[in-house]
């Protein structure tokens, strides 16, 4: 049962700012589907002020009449300020509630808005704080057609490896704290035993 809270609709005081998004080229149907469908950097890290831009723009985006209008939109826990469960939108054709589901077990970065239809949108949250040409890159690669990247792949990108850390070939390094947590074992001293 919900309680009041639960049941209570959050509406942003300010409007919907122009999101900062980049979404894949539309691709025939039928088509294998990538790993994410574009990438949306906000502003800050507070739902209320930043999703109902995200909303209506990729209401716009697509044809609402084979669609409908977006109903739900998953989000991680740990990426945002606030957890509202329900968001009133304020567009230009209609007013909408939206309901926000909240979940510790997305991968990070990931945001899932699900249209009316049931068809969703998988998009890379690029953290708030993330640079803009670093923000930039990772946007064009979550956006490309061709892109197998999921989103803790692509924050790993924008998380440079620390100095001294790369392997041969100059690629990042796995963190020995990760290799160590999936059995491994580092050598004491250097030595083999």
């Amino acid at each position: 049962m919900w309680t009041t809270a639960e049941r209570r609709t959050t509406i942003s005081l300010s409007p919907p700012s122009t999101p900062r998004l980049r979404l894949r080229p539309a691709v025939p149907p039928g088509s294998a589907r990538t790993a994410l469908d574009g990438a949306w950097w906000p502003r800050s890290a507070d739902p209320v002020a930043e999703l109902p831009g995200l909303i209506l723009a990729l209401q716009d985006h697509g044809p609402i009449d084979d669609h409908g209008p977006i109903t739900h939109v998953l989000l991680r826990v740990a990426d945002w300020d606030s957890r509202p469960r329900r968001l009133r939108i304020d567009g230009p054709a209609d007013t909408r509630v939206v309901r926000l589901s909240w979940f510790d077990t997305l991968p990070p970065g990931l945001l899932t808005a699900i249209y009316a239809d049931g068809r969703r949108v998988d998009l890379f949250s690029v953290p708030a704080a993330t640079p803009h040409t670093e923000a930039e890159a990772s946007m064009e690669l979550a956006s490309d057609p061709h892109n197998l990247l999921h989103t803790p792949d692509l924050l790993a990108v924008l998380t440079p490896p620390p100095p001294g850390r790369t392997n041969p070939a100059g690629t990042p390094a796995v963190p020995e704290s990760v290799w160590e947590s999936e059995g491994g074992r580092l050598r004491q001293g250097g030595a083999a035993r």
